[in-house]
Formats: C-alpha cells, structure tokens, sequence
C-alpha cells in the first residue's frame, strides 16, 4: 500500500493495482462559501501537475474541503466518482460522467478488486449524514478506514482488524456550536476498536495557511504524541505516522487474522 499526502484531507491512494484520490484539494485556495473573510485555506507550495493515473475519485463529503469545486473542475470528467449523496450532487452539477452514490452500507466494486463500503461519516447539521469508507484490496486482503472528522460509527468494530486508517487526531471546536472536528475525542476509541498497524492523522496536516472569521474562533486541542502515549499505555502496537505532504509513504503490512 502507497500513500501521498496532500495536506488537508486530501490523499492519493494506491491500493493493489488501482490508484484513488480521496477528497482531493490540489490547485487553489479553499473557501467556503465563497466568502473568503469567513474561511480561507492555501498550501504553502502548490502541485507542479496533478495525478497522472487516477481511477478512481472518492469524495467523503460535499463540503469544500471534501468536493473543492477548483480542482474537481480541472480533472478528467471521465474519471469514475464514488460519494456520499451531497458530494454526488456536486460532481454531477460539475459535468462528470460516471457517478456513483453511496450511503452507509452499499458498496461499491473497482476493477473487480477494490471494495469500496460506506460506513456512517460525520453529520452535518440535524439532517445530512455523510460517509466514512471501508476499502478492501480483494487480492492482498489490505484494508483502509477513512473518516476525516472523528465520527466512527460503532458498526465499524465489526471489520476488525484494519490494516491503515487515516482519521483525525486533534479536535477543532467553536464556541457555542462545539467540535467542528473531534479526534482528539475519539482517535484513541477506533484504534482500541479497529487495532491498526498504522494510523495516519488527517484534516489539520499539510502546513496550510488559514485565516477569516472562523479560522479566528476555531481552538484545537490533541497531538500525535498524545494519542502515540496512550496507545502505549493500553499495549497498542499501533504506530502513528505524521506523512510529510508530497512525500510518497510505502506501507509494508503484515498479514492480520480477523
């Protein structure tokens, strides 16, 4: 299993033969809403090209950090997309030709050898629910959780043990409204659940540059040597890895028995 690290949630995945870009943020500034004195992200360094080989584009959410319209715009849109519901609806407003909604618990098969499930994500608001995703490597029998909020439905202990997962390890929390994402609250939960060889943090890595109203009033709390003490204090093997942004990182896995 390959991994790059794009900062953010953004990664590209090769698993097996098949090659994912996961929430990708590539080209461009991140802003929500198009209000950038509310939010606005940049990446220190901005990528020469984009991916050359990609299969398939997996999108967790429809929010912007998750679906950014900029980047999504300058991909090939012949490129099959697995989402959740609301990330489905911004592709297919973007021109893409091949769409494939998932909701929690439907899966969804690449080239025969990727299975792609979707499991409870984080909720936004009282009535969107969106995805977290399960990816099994048919072949090798390699697995990957991804969630990049902290919300670990407990279903999830039912696929048991996984190989990789990449979630939050910080919580980022605004007043009156509370966690906006909430690692440090439960990164140590899913690796007691899912006991993985490696853990990689997700959401507030890669350098980037943010600032507006809500990056103001936004406060954190939570660090990898937090979690890395308290796996070692419950005996957890678990190694957590801070990827360093364009760096590939190769994964050599040992074969786990459910």
């Amino acid at each position: 299993m390959r991994l790059n690290y794009f900062g953010a949630n953004s990664w590209l995945l090769e698993l097996g033969q098949q090659t994912i870009l996961i929430d990708p943020w590539l080209i461009g500034s991140l802003v929500f809403g198009n209000l950038p004195w509310l939010f606005k992200g940049d990446k220190p360094q901005a990528l020469d090209s984009l991916p050359d080989k990609i299969d398939l584009i997996l999108l967790s959410q429809g929010l912007e950090d998750h679906a950014h319209k900029p980047t999504l715009e300058k991909l090939d849109k012949t490129i099959p997309v697995v989402g959740s519901t609301s990330a489905a609806k911004v592709v297919e407003q973007l021109g893409y030709t091949q769409i494939t909604t998932l909701t929690p618990g439907q899966t969804f098969t690449l080239a025969n050898q990727i299975e792609v499930r979707a499991l409870p994500g984080a909720p936004i608001g009282p009535l969107q629910q969106e995805n977290a995703y399960l990816l099994k490597d048919g072949e090798s029998g390699q697995t990957l959780y991804y969630e990049p909020h902290g919300y670990p439905p407990s279903e999830v202990k039912d696929y048991a043990p996984v190989d990789v997962v990449i979630s939050p390890v910080v919580s980022l929390e605004l007043p009156l409204l509370g966690p906006v994402i909430q690692g440090d609250k439960t990164a140590l939960q899913l690796a007691e659940w899912l006991k993985p060889q490696v853990f990689l943090p997700t959401a507030a890595g890669g350098g980037v540059q943010y600032q507006g109203l809500l990056d103001s009033l936004l406060s954190s709390k939570g660090s990898l040597e937090k979690l890395r003490s308290q796996l070692r204090e419950r005996n957890l093997s678990t190694q957590v890895i801070d990827p360093q942004p364009g760096e590939p990182l190769d994964l050599t896995l040992a074969t786990q028995v459910a």
